[in-house]
């Protein structure tokens, strides 16, 4: 499944739009992670506890919006956004989301097709 951030793909049509999907979770930090993080945020730097968290997060949710894209009946999605948000100071909601559509590859010598496409049509 292709995932872009992007309006369109290029080299591909979309056939049809199947509406908006998206993945969402809502994480809190354990009290080890919190506490070495304090020690860790008084030298500067990145805190990695949290980066991994927030990686974590955001793999889960591209998980579940791309699952409900694959339950519509989509190929890819376009316009992936993310979008984060505290919940009293404690948790952090993360959210994927885009538009669930089905595209077909231009094949060889139709306007627009790209190398990535033509190989892709070849293969239909």
């Amino acid at each position: 499944m292709l995932i872009v951030t992007t309006n369109d793909i290029p080299g591909f049509r979309i056939e049809s739009v199947l509406g908006e999907v998206m993945g969402m979770t809502v994480r809190s930090a354990h009290f080890g992670a919190n506490f070495t993080a304090g020690f860790r945020a008084l030298g500067g730097g990145e805190i990695t506890e949290y980066t991994k968290l927030v990686y974590e997060s955001r793999n889960e949710v591209m998980n579940r919006m791309w699952q409900e894209a694959v339950n519509r009946g989509a190929n890819a999605i376009v316009a992936c956004r993310f979008d984060t948000g505290d919940i009293a100071s404690t948790f952090t909601e993360i959210c994927a989301y885009g538009t669930a559509v089905v595209v077909r590859p231009l094949a060889q010598g139709e306007p627009g097709a790209t190398s990535q496409s033509i190989a892709e049509a070849a293969q239909r």
